[in-house]
């Protein structure tokens, strides 16, 4: 009996670290279909590190923050970059709904919009891993219930990120804060 519990006791000790080891590793990024599929990663790796990051950074009282009246809140930026994301990629994806450039949301407290962020970006990665030469004159959905090719909706996504996380660094940078991409490298 002694033997059969240190035998399990010793199982356990050898297993255990494994399934912690496993469960601990990154999740393997995608291998790209193509040229364009790897260009769109690239922007697509940028994007995701550093709009969640200004997100992060962004005190939580300074999401109303806008620098004039027309401008969008620091909090309707991540909302609506949250909210291109989804429908974009879902568009880019296959789906049938819409895109829409909706700030729905901007008033949620700040650690649900970091995660909305972070959550668009990741169901975006697959999507943009997968796009193919071939299918880059294909019709999916675009703004204003309007029709675009995938060419044109990979485009403007990419843009979109770099436009947006702009807009969220000049926040930032109002708020004497340096955004992610401005800080030293290691």
């Amino acid at each position: 009996m002694k033997t059969r519990i240190a035998a399990t006791a010793l199982l356990a000790w050898l297993i255990v670290p494994i399934t912690g080891w496993a469960q601990q590793q990154p999740e393997k990024e995608p291998t790209p279909a193509g040229p364009l599929a790897a260009a769109m990663l690239a922007s697509w790796r940028r994007a995701a590190n550093y709009m969640p990051a200004a997100a992060e950074w962004m005190p939580a009282g300074k999401f109303a923050f806008k620098p004039t009246p027309e401008q969008m809140s620091f909090g309707e930026i991540i909302a609506h970059e949250s909210e291109s994301n989804e429908t974009l990629c879902a568009a880019l994806g296959g789906s049938t709904r819409t895109p829409t450039e909706s700030t729905a949301g901007a008033t949620a407290p700040k650690e649900a919009l970091v995660e909305r962020i972070r959550q668009s970006f990741q169901t975006c990665r697959d999507i943009v891993a997968g796009l193919t030469e071939s299918s880059l004159a294909d019709s999916v959905p675009f703004f204003g219930g309007r029709k675009a090719t995938k060419a044109r909706v990979a485009i403007v996504l990419a843009q979109d990120w770099a436009d947006h996380y702009a807009q969220a660094a000049m926040y930032l940078r109002l708020n004497g804060l340096l955004p992610p991409s401005a800080q030293p490298r290691n």
